[in-house]
C-alpha cells in the first residue's frame, strides 16, 4: 500500500480527475437543458409556461367552447354557422376573455375585447333584422333552407366545429397577449385604431346598403362606399382582423402562437374572397343584363380599392 507523500499525490490526482468529470457533466447537462429550453420556447413562450400548460389549455377550451355554443344556431340552418353564429361568438368570446383575464387586462386589450363585443353584436344583430325585415333577402335564404334540411349531420357538425375553431384562431392574437401577461404597447394602440376603422366602414356600408334597398329592393347597390369597392363591408372585416394581427405584434412568441395567429387572418381572407365571389356570381345573375351593373362591375373594384381586380368568379379555388 502506498503511504507518505507517494499516497497524498495519488489521491489528489484522483480528486482531480472526479471534478472534472463533473464539470464535463455539467457543462454537457448545462447545454442540453438550454437546448430543452430554447426548443421548447421555439414552439411555446416560457412566460406563457410559467403557471403550466393545463391551465393554458383550459382557457383555450373555454374560449372554444362559448364558439360552439354561440353558433349552434347553424343546426337549424347550416349558414347560420358562419352569419349569426359567428357575429354573437366573437361577441361571446370577447365577453368571455375579460372574465377569464380579468386580473391581467390592460386599458388596450380591455378596448379590443369591448370592440369584439360591439363588433359581434353589431354583426348579428343587423343580420337577425335583414332576415326578418327584407323580403329580398329572404328569397335569398329559402333555397339555403331546404338545402340545410337534406344535409346530413356529420357535415354541419364538421363545419360547426371548423367554425368555432376558426373564431378562436382570428381573436388568438389578443388572447396570446393576455396569456402572455403583456400590456398595452404601441403596436396595440395601432391595431385598436385599425379594428375601429374597419368596423366603422362595415357598419357605414350595411347602413347604406339598407338605405338603398328600401329605395328600390331589386337594383343593385352602386352609391356611396359601394362606388369605392362593391364589398366595403367585407373591407371593412379585413381590416378589423389585420388590426388584430397588427396588436399581437411584440407579444406573439414561438411557432405555435404566431402560427395561430397568421392562420386565422389567412383563413378570413381567403372566406372575405369567397364572400366576394358568391356576391358577385348571385349579382351576374340577377342584374346581368343591366347595362349600368355591367358598366359598374367593369369599373369598380370587387374588394380592395384603388387595385384593378374587378372579378374573382374565374377563381375557382374560392368556394362560393
Amino acid at each position: 500500500m502506498t503511504t507518505g507523500p507517494g499516497r497524498k499525490k495519488y489521491v489528489e490526482k484522483s480528486d482531480n480527475r472526479r471534478e472534472e468529470s463533473y464539470l464535463c457533466r455539467s457543462a454537457a447537462n448545462s447545454r442540453d437543458g438550454r437546448r430543452e429550453t430554447a426548443f421548447a420556447d421555439f414552439f411555446w413562450p416560457r412566460r406563457a409556461r410559467r403557471s403550466g400548460m393545463e391551465i393554458h389549455m383550459t382557457q383555450y377550451l373555454i374560449i372554444l367552447l362559448t364558439g360552439l355554443i354561440f353558433s349552434a344556431c347553424g343546426f337549424y340552418m347550416y349558414i347560420y354557422f358562419f352569419s349569426l353564429g359567428y357575429g354573437f361568438s366573437i361577441a361571446a368570446i370577447g365577453a368571455v376573455m375579460l372574465i377569464l383575464f380579468r386580473s391581467s387586462v390592460t386599458w388596450g386589450t380591455g378596448l379590443q375585447c369591448l370592440l369584439f363585443i360591439i363588433y359581434g353584436i353589431r354583426l348579428g344583430g343587423y343580420l337577425l333584422i335583414r332576415e326578418l325585415k327584407s323580403p329580398a333577402y329572404k328569397k335569398v335564404l329559402s333555397p339555403e333552407l331546404q338545402r340545410s334540411k337534406q344535409m346530413g349531420m356529420v357535415p354541419k357538425v364538421s363545419i360547426w366545429i371548423s367554425c368555432a375553431l376558426l373564431y378562436t384562431l382570428e381573436v388568438s392574437p389578443v388572447f396570446f397577449r393576455l396569456l402572455n401577461g403583456d400590456g398595452t404597447s404601441a403596436a396595440v394602440v395601432a391595431g385598436l385604431i385599425i379594428m375601429a376603422l374597419g368596423i366603422c366602414l362595415e357598419m357605414a356600408a350595411d347602413l347604406q346598403k339598407t338605405a338603398a334597398k328600401k329605395k328600390n329592393p331589386y337594383r343593385f347597390v352602386d352609391s356611396g362606399l359601394y362606388r369605392i369597392v362593391r364589398c366595403p363591408n367585407y373591407l371593412g372585416e379585413l381590416l378589423l382582423w389585420l388590426g388584430v394581427l397588427i396588436s399581437g405584434f411584440g407579444s406573439l412568441h414561438g411557432i405555435v402562437q404566431w402560427g395561430a395567429a397568421i392562420a386565422g387572418f389567412i383563413l378570413i381572407v381567403y372566406i372575405m374572397f369567397s364572400g366576394a365571389r358568391r356576391l358577385e356570381i348571385r349579382q351576374d345573375r340577377n342584374y346581368a343584363e343591366d347595362p349600368e351593373y355591367r358598366k359598374y362591375v367593369k369599373t369598380v373594384p370587387i374588394l380592395i380599392p384603388f387595385i384593378p381586380l374587378y372579378s374573382v368568379k374565374k377563381y375557382t379555388f374560392l368556394v362560393a
